[in-house]
């Protein structure tokens, strides 16, 4: 019991200096929040979309980890594009927490007879807010009594605000979609330590998608996708499909870190009238170490089309995997 309760304290200790130090997560694209990363998408589906995700890492280790954003996008073709808006927060153990707040514009061209380039932008603004009650730090650990020492490390719980933007690009041509972003263009300082080093890098992010359809009347549809995302020495592959009909598919993601980690991700969409609804369990395949849990994070939201938008001959509507 004690080891357990040892190797538990270790893992929460990684993991919330690794993001106190400003490192990154990197868990896998979801298509439900595009936007947030990729402005380009800002408008992409035409009409109005409201969406909410909701993520919970490592569960049922108690460590309290969580992640929630809101986001709403939609065609204006007064602007020749589309516009978005969206709130993130990610709650560490109540330890850290970082606020999100960010908008997002996108113009949508028709380059060719088939061939159509959402170019966008996004700026956001965020706070983190850090209680440094519950930092334990690893000189804080004793052998056999815990965390009870004293750390010569001094984490302050003085909040921080930051401006962050990003930039993105999205080509569609008839069956196919493939998307491009770089985030952190501010290369900004969520710890405020003023090192370089702790600075979040760029962010790049590719995939590529496409849609096809099979059975009796194509009622049956495959959509396969490949992505990549890289920030500094960090990097992040995978591939995947989601299979299904109008009213219900189901995905799985197969992801590979450049530590070695390997994550499953498989899930359940069904959608309702004006409604998406989704469901996804990662589990760890493969650890870089040997106190990575076997369930890595459970995710669910809801997209909802608030409204359609008259759709005219150069707009291209986009339907993105449901995963």
């Amino acid at each position: 019991m004690m080891n357990l309760k040892k190797i538990s304290l270790l893992l929460l200790i990684i993991l919330v200096r690794y993001a106190l130090f400003s490192q990154e997560d990197y868990q896998s694209v979801g298509f439900q929040s595009l936007v947030t990363f990729n402005p380009a998408a800002a408008g992409a589906e035409a009409e109005g979309k409201l969406r909410i995700n909701y993520y919970n890492f490592y569960p049922g280790r108690g460590f309290d980890l969580h992640k929630m954003s809101v986001s709403y996008d939609v065609f204006i073709s007064g602007l020749h594009g589309g516009v978005a808006c969206f709130v993130s927060d990610d709650y560490m153990g109540g330890i850290i927490n970082d606020t999100r707040v960010g908008f997002a514009y996108s113009y949508h061209l028709q380059a060719g007879r088939n061939i159509f380039i959402n170019a966008g932008l996004s700026a956001a603004i965020q706070y983190r807010g850090i209680n440094p009650s519950r930092i334990v730090m690893p000189d804080q650990i004793d052998p056999l009594r815990g965390a009870v020492l004293p750390s010569a490390e001094n984490v302050t719980g003085k909040g921080r605000t930051i401006f962050d933007a990003g930039t993105g690009f999205i080509i569609s041509s008839g069956k196919y979609i493939a998307g491009l972003a770089v985030n952190h263009l501010a290369k900004p300082d969520p710890a405020g330590s003023g090192f370089s080093g702790d600075a979040l890098p760029r962010k790049l992010t590719l995939f590529a998608t496409g849609s096809f359809a099979t059975g009796n009347n194509n009622m049956l549809y495959f959509k396969p996708v490949v992505f990549l995302d890289m920030a500094g020495r960090n990097f992040l592959a995978g591939t995947g499909v989601t299979a299904g009909t109008e009213t219900i598919s189901i995905n799985a993601l197969l992801t590979g870190f450049n530590d070695g980690q390997v994550n499953l991700r498989t899930g359940l969409s069904i959608r309702i009238w004006r409604g998406l609804f989704y469901y996804n369990y990662c589990f760890n395949l493969k650890s870089a170490n040997e106190i990575m849990p076997f369930s890595v994070y459970q995710s669910g939201g809801i997209s909802i089309s608030l409204y359609n938008v008259e759709k005219r001959k150069t707009i291209n509507t986009i339907i993105f995997p449901e995963m």
